[in-house]
């Protein structure tokens, strides 16, 4: 069974209705990144930083996976499918995908200040504070916020490096470290980018273009790779 490795990025779950972060007037929900976002901000206004990752989850539950996180599903009935993804919500969950790895954190787990191996499902879609970890520590979102490591990046390079096929779909492959996967797949490997603004990437063979939103172009890929499989 060909392995088939997907990362996505904001683009996807947009059409999904989650509001997402625009760098070109610099705001994210009418907030700066860098205080709501950072370490910093959550050092500096706790409070602030929860409102908004409150509304983020609460939101979260009132959306549901579009025809590209479905179809990305489907997938799976005809190959070994991991989707990378830079989201912190549960839609590719939601509609079926077994493995998925997220690089950014999840927004429905929040983790221990003091021990980051202390991680659990929130009840509900409100973290308040005053809400402690089993060693009396506040708890925080579990996000990975902008100047923090990523821990889950060497196991993405290594799950893009199995891959037979490799698609992206909804990111400009502006942020890195998650920009970079595109660069440790096997040369020979097929690249599918998906979205409406997708341009060439430099370095980058058996490269396929598909300007379109994940709605329209993933289940048509989908489509086309579940015929080729037969």
């Amino acid at each position: 069974m060909k392995k088939i490795v997907v990362l996505t990025g904001a683009g996807i779950s947009a059409e999904s209705g989650i509001r997402t972060f625009r760098a070109s007037d610099g705001l994210w929900e009418e907030h700066r990144i860098e205080d709501v976002a950072t370490f910093d901000a959550w050092q500096r206004n706790p409070a602030l930083v929860l409102d908004f990752y409150n509304k983020r989850r609460k939101q979260l539950y009132e959306v549901q996976p579009n025809a590209a996180h479905l179809a990305l599903a489907e997938l799976e009935s005809k190959f070994d499918v991991s989707i990378i993804t830079q989201n912190v919500d549960d839609l590719h969950e939601q509609a079926g995908s077994q493995n998925v790895l997220h690089l950014h954190g999840e927004l429905k787990k929040v983790r221990s200040t003091i021990d980051d191996d202390l991680i659990y499902e929130l009840e509900g879609w409100e973290l308040k504070q005053g809400d402690l970890c089993e060693k009396g520590a506040q708890l925080r979102p579990h996000i990975v916020w902008f100047g923090e490591a990523v821990p889950m990046i060497e196991k993405a390079m290594e799950l893009s490096a199995e891959a037979d096929i490799f698609i992206v779909i909804g990111t400009s492959l502006n942020v890195y470290p998650a920009a970079g996967l595109v660069y440790y797949i096997k040369p020979a490997t097929p690249v599918y980018l998906v979205d409406p603004q997708a341009e060439m990437l430099s370095g980058v063979k058996n490269l396929t273009v598909i300007q379109e939103l994940a709605g329209t172009g993933v289940p048509a890929l989908v489509k086309k790779l579940l015929a080729i499989s037969i």
